[in-house]
């Protein structure tokens, strides 16, 4: 009976994270005017939302945004990890605590904040992406920062020690040997970073130019005005951006059992 009740429990939890996704999935290729009400199939949907100017450049607005914020966040975030980990003991749990902060903050402070400072205070125009991209790396690269750190965790230290000793210069060694070791979390910190980004609402708010909308901040003023061919195209895109995390997610699983089996290998034959 556990046995089974621990399986209902699951299959109830992944039916209520799910079902709201797959229900507005099949609703997205429709031509259904409100989730509720029956329609017919149609790709209408997808068409308007790739052929909608002011649609396409906001998908691709975001995505831009997404990824140079995440490519940043990962240089600091690593780098961050790789410092605090080599740091001495008190030096690593300060950097530690600081680094929590932004995890725990809320969203709505952390944008706020970085408005204040960058705009009242350093007098940096909102007409610039500044604040914005300084906004989407200050949120993402405290979770890079936590996703590189155990794999250092994990790491032989001795291996970095031993290129030294055999002539490696620090560079060249943190280069070849330690970032190979930790790429699975380098890449996991990427990726979630990319996903922080593209799901910001608050940071973003404060902090864009006022010509400028990501997904988020697009999303939101839509389901509040009446353009029912926009908001329906949403549902599209919603369905592509669900799609493209579950395949990265799925390839991101198989890159790591394929580097687990490669290092249990690796044992055995030591072994």
């Amino acid at each position: 009976m556990k046995k089974y009740l621990g399986t209902l429990i699951v299959v109830l939890v992944l039916l209520l994270v799910y079902a709201p996704i797959l229900i507005l999935t099949v609703y997205s290729f429709t031509d259904a005017t409100s989730i509720g009400f029956a329609g017919h199939f149609s790709v209408h949907n997808y068409v308007t939302l790739f052929t909608t100017p002011e649609l396409a450049d906001m998908i691709w607005g975001t995505v831009a945004l997404a990824l140079g914020a995440a490519f940043l966040a990962t240089i600091l975030g690593t780098l961050g990890a790789i410092g605090s980990f080599y740091a001495k003991h008190k030096w690593q749990s300060a950097i530690n605590l600081v680094n929590q902060i932004p995890v725990i903050n809320a969203d709505v402070v952390t944008g706020f904040s970085i408005c204040i400072l960058l705009v009242a205070v350093f007098g940096i125009s909102k007409d610039t992406y500044i604040p914005l991209v300084i906004g989407h790396v200050t949120l993402c690269a405290p979770f890079v920062y936590l996703s590189v750190l155990p794999k250092l965790g994990q790491m032989d230290p001795s291996i970095y020690e031993a290129a030294l000793d055999l002539g490696a210069s620090p560079s060249y060694a943190l280069r070849k040997v330690v970032l190979p070791q930790i790429m699975s979390g380098v890449l996991s910190g990427f990726a979630m970073a990319i996903t922080l980004s593209l799901d910001d609402y608050f940071v973003a708010t404060y902090t864009k130019p006022a010509t400028f909308d990501t997904i988020s901040t697009y999303v939101v003023n839509a389901t509040r005005g009446s353009q029912t061919e926009i908001k329906t195209a949403l549902w599209a895109l919603s369905t592509i951006i669900f799609l493209i995390v579950l395949a990265v997610a799925l390839m991101m699983n198989r890159m790591q059992g394929r580097t687990d089996n490669e290092r249990r290998a690796k044992a055995a034959e030591r072994a």
